[in-house]
């Protein structure tokens, strides 16, 4: 085995093309390191829906240049096998260790397949990629980027001509593509021949972001902008100054982009401790709303004044707001959210008499919805102008939330007084999440197949009232690694987290509310009924 494992990491050594890579590589070779050597190949990153995301470093399980070329050429065989020979691909990139790199590699390759490729000018949002592969007529997209992955992290996200991410079985028939190349040597890649594309692109993208706000509506809200040492500020404040919104209050310690992400743990706003900078910053400029981007500003966090401090909004409460929102402005078309997204969406666009969807998590299938005029999820992914981006967007969707504010602060009131407005119609809504971060993945299967085997009756003296296997798939939805708990009055989903060493729970209790008067109790039961689930879900799923 040992000295299986060391030809393994001598043969990847004499194709690395990174001299970084090479020597880490060649160090722990020498040292006879097995346990890191066996780390790094005891497999390949696995290419999926999400595309690749690892640890940086060297070998077959970390990202890094030749898992990048190879990823690359895979793609490459799969765009020509499927009648895009000569076909134009856009690669987009964030500001992380590694982002550039692995963009010039992916033009290359492409390149030297044949196909026509066109590099965005320099370090931008995701949406700018995403809104670029259909405004330039590109047959695939690739972004690379681990959005608010840890500082060590580096990924790479394929989009196809839609414009939207990719699904099985492409998935499949990409990473089948990957396996079959057996060397490096055997992927040209020339020096030159692709595009570096000028801002022309970012141009077309920030006029499209005019359209997702209404013609002559307020735009006085004062916010307070972090970027979280991502990709997001620049093409946030221009979007912001051609709308007419004061300019944001910058958090300036994350203002500017560094793959270190020195002042927070996880990059994350979702994160403890990530809102701290911005917190601070907010007591002192006291602006209507805190608005944050991740690293690759696909997503869209708020935070508001909720009596003497700061707090952030869930995901789905924003979802809700922004719903009601484009209710209000007299949208018509689809409104579609994950299953693991609150169902206060379909209840606003019940009433409004507008279609409603429920997909899997993640963009990918919520930008697929037939006639989709407004989709977002739970962890922070809102997308308000389909026609313009298949996915989440956190500049349009700050644009959005921020001129609803606007309007509200006009009338005296705030986004918390329409989340009040909002459970009176429709009954609290109230959302939480169990999440487990595991070193050994074993443990997620192991919890997954104790509930199935013995699946709880009840969840906090809540009868469970239907049990669903979501592996099965249904008419409506795809088959998916997960399960479904209906209580009465409540709602629990239990999966894997597909980009993260994570088994996650998510919650959901509805609580009937008279009126106004009657909110804080119906708060307070909420609260209870979250907090006894999550006890009864813990001890069921033994995590």
């Amino acid at each position: 085995m040992h000295d299986d494992l060391i030809a393994r990491a001598e043969a990847w050594l004499a194709e690395d093309p990174d001299q970084e890579t090479r020597d880490e590589l060649a160090k722990l070779i020498e040292a006879g390191d097995v346990d890191e050597l066996s780390a790094r190949f005891r497999g390949t990153l696995q290419f999926g829906t999400a595309g690749l995301r690892g640890e940086l470093g060297a070998g077959p399980m970390r990202m890094n240049r030749g898992v990048v070329i190879r990823a690359a050429a895979g793609l490459a065989a799969y765009l020509k096998k499927n009648g895009h020979t000569g076909g134009f691909v856009v690669i987009g990139y964030d500001a992380r260790h590694k982002s550039a790199d692995f963009a010039r590699e992916t033009a290359a390759v492409m390149t030297g397949a044949g196909l026509r490729a066109a590099v965005l000018p320099r370090p931008l949002p995701t949406p700018v990629l995403a809104y670029a592969i259909r405004h330039l007529g590109a047959v695939a997209g690739v972004e690379v980027t681990a959005s608010h992955n840890p500082p060590r992290d580096n990924g790479y996200k394929v989009y196809l001509g839609d414009g939207s991410q990719i699904v099985p079985p492409a998935d499949a028939e990409i990473a089948a593509e990957i396996d079959a190349i057996a060397s490096l040597n055997d992927v040209p890649r020339p020096e030159s021949g692709w595009q570096t594309l000028d801002d022309a692109v970012l141009d077309a993208y920030l006029a499209r972001t005019d359209a997702v706000l209404a013609e002559g509506s307020p735009r006085t809200a004062r916010t307070v902008y972090t970027a979280m040492h991502g990709v997001g500020k620049d093409v946030l404040l221009a979007a912001f100054a051609r709308a007419g919104f004061p300019e944001p209050v910058l958090v300036a310690e994350q203002a500017d982009p560094d793959p270190d992400f020195p002042t927070v743990a996880f990059p994350n706003p979702e994160e403890p401790g990530a809102m701290d900078l911005a917190f601070a910053q907010a007591r002192t400029a006291d602006p209507d709303l805190i608005i944050a981007n991740d690293p690759d500003a696909d997503r869209c966090a708020v935070a508001v004044k909720d009596g003497a401090d700061w707090r952030m909004l869930r995901g789905d409460e924003v979802g809700a707001l922004l719903g009601a929102h484009l209710v209000r402005r007299g949208a018509t078309g689809v409104f579609a959210e994950s299953i693991v997204s609150s169902s206060l969406l379909g209840r606003i666009a019940g009433k409004a008499g507008l279609p409603y969807e429920e997909t899997l998590t993640g963009f990918k299938w919520i930008a697929r919805v037939d006639g989709l005029r407004y989709g977002y999820e739970e962890a922070l992914g809102y997308c308000v102008d389909p026609e313009g981006v298949r996915d989440k967007d956190g500049i349009t969707a700050a644009l959005l939330i921020t001129e609803l504010a606007s309007g509200l602060k006009e009338e005296g009131r705030t986004l918390l007084d329409l989340l009040d407005d909002l459970a009176v119609e429709h009954g609290l809504h109230a959302t939480d999440q169990l999440s487990v971060r595991v070193q050994d993945l074993s443990l997620i299967a192991d919890a997954m197949r104790r509930l199935r085997e013995q699946p709880p009756t009840e969840l906090a003296g809540l009868a469970i009232t239907g049990a669903e296997d979501l592996t099965r798939g249904s008419e409506k939805l795809p088959p998916t690694d997960g399960l479904r708990y209906t209580l009465d009055g409540a709602r629990v989903i239990v999966r894997p987290s597909g980009t993260e060493p994570k088994l996650k729970c998510y919650l959901e209790v509805v609580v009937p509310v008279a009126d106004h008067a009657a909110l804080p109790a119906a708060r307070a039961r909420a609260t209870d009924l979250l907090t006894a689930i999550k006890r009864d879900l813990s001890a069921a799923a033994g995590i």
